[in-house]
């Protein structure tokens, strides 16, 4: 399946939540952008821009369940979403599917954060996190200074958060 028709299953699976919709497919653009610009192999790629568009597929499970979407909720309802829907849209790479459903539960995790998959998918989550909720200069720093890795991401944060900018 290609990330077109990937990325039209999860618009029909947050039917009547634009902003949720909107929200996935901003961050898979970070990420598919920040992946590029960082060089990776295209089956790197691939895991960073399948886990971006689904990152947050455990947020309408976990609202039914648990009337919350807390990220730790998000997570451990996300893995399960994640590979339903995947067999359901005929992934059988078992290994591509596991890491998915490992990286949307754990794209809320920001410890001990080992591979480069994990890294950018956090990196475009926190860029339109930050932009969505117009975080403050104090919230930014932080996460400038203790969640983004890469040159591309920096980069970018830099670019849209112009009010961190010196004026000229």
């Amino acid at each position: 399946m290609k990330n077109g028709e990937l990325i039209g299953e999860m618009i029909a699976w947050e039917a009547g939540e634009p902003k949720r919709i909107n929200h996935f497919l901003k961050v898979y653009g970070f990420a598919k952008a920040i992946a590029s610009r960082e060089q990776l192999s295209s089956a790197t790629m691939n895991l960073v821009e399948t886990a971006a568009i689904l990152h947050d597929i455990g947020i309408r499970p976990a609202l039914e369940k648990h009337g919350s979407s807390a990220g730790a909720l998000q997570e451990e309802e996300g893995e399960t979403a994640a590979r339903d829907l995947l067999t359901r849209c005929g992934y059988q790479d078992q290994e591509f599917v596991n890491r998915i459903c490992w990286l949307v539960g754990h794209h809320h995790s920001y410890e001990e954060v080992h591979d480069i998959d994990h890294q950018i998918l956090i990196e475009a989550d926190f860029l339109v996190n930050l932009n969505e909720k117009n975080a403050p200069a104090e919230e930014i720093q932080r996460a400038r200074d203790n969640i983004f890795k890469t040159f591309t991401g920096k980069q970018f944060l830099e670019q849209i958060a112009p009010s961190q900018r010196q004026e000229v």
